[in-house]
Order: C-alpha cells, then sequence, then structure tokens
C-alpha cells in the first residue's frame, strides 16, 4: 500500500521575472512525496507557471490533496485520467520512477547523474528594460555562455533591436548563438516584418511569435520566415498522439520546445519526439520555472535523450529559496555532483 503527501511552496525570484503576461515575483510548487514499504520514497513536484499553465486554477490543490488520498488507485492510470493536469502528471512521473530505481533523485542513472559529463544550456535573459537587459547579457557572456535566449516582446521593438546590434557588433553568429522569445507578443500581421527586422542580426530561432491557437496564420509564417520559428505555447493543451501530429503536421515549424511540467511530462513529451522525427523537426527541451526536484528530473531525461542542441535548463538559478541539490552550472555546463546531498523540502522550508 502506497501513502502520499504534499507540501506547497512559494518561490522567490531574486530578480523580478518578466514575461509578456506580467511581471513574476513569486511562483507556486507543490512537493508530492510517495512512500512504500519495499520501495522506500519517491519525490516529484507539480509546478505551474501562472496565467499559462492549463492546471493553473484555485482547484489544483484541491485536485493534488484527492490525487494523495487515492494513490493506489491513480498509480495504475494517472497518465490517462491527469490529462488535464500536466505539472501533477508529471509529479506522479517522477515520484513513480524513483519508487522503481529505490532512489528518490536518480532517476535516469548515467554519466550526467555520476558527474562525469554535463549538459550545455542557453544562458536565459529575461524581459526589462534595455539597461537591465543589457547588464544581463553582459553578466551572462562573462560567465562564458556561448548561447543567449534574449525574451523579447514587453519593450520598445526599435530598443530590442539596438540591444542585438549591440551584442553583434562584439560577438559575431559564429561565435555567439542567439535565441529569442516573443511569448506570443507579435499580432499575425505584424509578425512577418518583425521576423524581417530581426533577421540582420542572425538570430538561431524565435520562439512563439504569435499568440498560441492561430494554427493558420502559424503555418503560413513558419513557411515564409527568414528564419526558424519554434512552438512552445502551441503546444500546451495538446494531449492525445493523433492531436499532437496534427498540429506539426499543419503548422510544420522548424523546432518545437519541450517543457515536461506544461506537456504532461516525459511520457508525453516523448510523444512530441517521435512526432517531430517524423516531419524532420528538431526540438530541444526547457524547464520551466520548476525548483531543483523538477529540473533535475527534466535535466537528466534530457541527457538520456541525446539531443545535440543546447538546452534550456538553467531556470533553477532564478530562486532565493530553491531546495539545495547537487545540480550547479560551470560556466554554461550543468553538472550534477553526486557527493552533495539533497535538501529535503518537507524537512525545510527554503527561505534565505
Amino acid at each position: 500500500m502506497l501513502k502520499a503527501t504534499y507540501l506547497k511552496r512559494s518561490l522567490k525570484f531574486k530578480q523580478a521575472g518578466g514575461t509578456s503576461r506580467g511581471v513574476l515575483y513569486t511562483k507556486p510548487s507543490w512537493f508530492i512525496k510517495i512512500e512504500d514499504a519495499d520501495r522506500g520514497v519517491g519525490l516529484g513536484e507539480c509546478s505551474i507557471i501562472p496565467n499559462l499553465s492549463i492546471d493553473d486554477s484555485p482547484d489544483l490543490e484541491k485536485k493534488i490533496n484527492e490525487v494523495c488520498r487515492n494513490i493506489n488507485r491513480y498509480q495504475y492510470n494517472y497518465h490517462d485520467t491527469l490529462a488535464k493536469y500536466p505539472s501533477l502528471r508529471f509529479a506522479l512521473e517522477m515520484a513513480f520512477r524513483g519508487l522503481e530505481n529505490n532512489n528518490p533523485h536518480v532517476l535516469y542513472a548515467s554519466n550526467f547523474t555520476r558527474g562525469e559529463q554535463a549538459i550545455v544550456i542557453n544562458g536565459l535573459i529575461w524581459m526589462g528594460d534595455a539597461e537591465a537587459m543589457l547588464q544581463g547579457i553582459e553578466q551572462k557572456l562573462k560567465q562564458g555562455f556561448s548561447c543567449l535566449k534574449l525574451k523579447i516582446g514587453a519593450i520598445d521593438f526599435d530598443q530590442e533591436l539596438q540591444l542585438l546590434k549591440h551584442i553583434r557588433q562584439r560577438f559575431s553568429h559564429h561565435t555567439l548563438e542567439l535565441r529569442v522569445d516573443a511569448n506570443g507578443a507579435f499580432s499575425p500581421q505584424e509578425a512577418l516584418r518583425k521576423l524581417e527586422a530581426l533577421n540582420a542580426y542572425h538570430l538561431h530561432s524565435i520562439e512563439q511569435p504569435i499568440k498560441a491557437g492561430q494554427v493558420d496564420e502559424m503555418h503560413q509564417l513558419c513557411r515564409k520566415t527568414p528564419f526558424p520559428i519554434a512552438l512552445d505555447e502551441e503546444l500546451i493543451g495538446h494531449n492525445s498522439y493523433e492531436d499532437k501530429k496534427a498540429l506539426i503536421s499543419s503548422i510544420c515549424p522548424q523546432y518545437i520546445i519541450l517543457k515536461p511540467s506544461l506537456l504532461g511530462g516525459w511520457k508525453a513529451s516523448e510523444e512530441w519526439v517521435a512526432i517531430a522525427n517524423e516531419h524532420n523537426v528538431e526540438w530541444w527541451a526547457t524547464s520551466a520555472l520548476e525548483a531543483n526536484v523538477g529540473l533535475n528530473a527534466i535535466a537528466q531525461w534530457t541527457y538520456q535523450m541525446n539531443n545535440p542542441l543546447k538546452q534550456g535548463l538553467g531556470t533553477g538559478q532564478v530562486f532565493s529559496n530553491n531546495i539545495a541539490s547537487p545540480l550547479y552550472l560551470k560556466g554554461e555546463q550543468l553538472y550534477y555532483d553526486f557527493n552533495t546531498q539533497w535538501q529535503d523540502p518537507f524537512e525545510d522550508d527554503g527561505d534565505e
């Protein structure tokens, strides 16, 4: 017989996180512990992004409570019964894999978890005023990042172009990869014009230039774009394999970005990978403001998927009260130091 408990934590940003949907100062995560007399403990994180996750609702904690009380029933069918709760589904997937491995933290044993190899990630620059973004860019460059991802769409577009121009005056596209993320900030009418202006700065890709749900408009944009488009928010809420395949075949993007907490976990993400491979669409994985419990799960899965692109796994650095873990950054490389002990989120509130 299994026993499940949960604990909610409000994660605090070191610096306000600017997005096209507003500025975040805190965000919630729920940690779920599943205990089994024979297999020990499994640990998962149910992490949502306010106003983005489809399970961001006042009823989510009620659902978490109900699932924990009935964990013995949910263990057999949670992938299907919790399709509308992707972050909760992923939390259970983490926890059950920890039970299977008799280790709540080593979910995919590999050269990564043995500390022998790292995952190369991009440096994330949050939306803000031009001066704050420039400072963030300078800091990431000094840290040794060879790929930067800039959130755009919140300040004047001409100022954003000036930022990109400033970067390119110092670093060519041969030495520094630039990705931008519009989070759906452009209108369909202006998007192509803005993509053509951005193209002058030799960008790797742009995430979600227009809002999700405009399939025909996104298809036309992907067909005409001067540089690659990556779908991000567009993938959220598509649960069945057939629905996912229809979306990719309709839009024909150059890339998709996989955020397991928003998509329903590893199994759901692997369906996207299979479909992407069928359609010659490339992909990379990105964390979605999880604490280190969720980031650890995404990083270990990503490593064993052998994806050659730079991954978006740096958001574990943004919280002042994160869960202490073996994950650490050295330049642009994410490592796992197996000699470092994990903090138990159920024993400490994590506040600094």
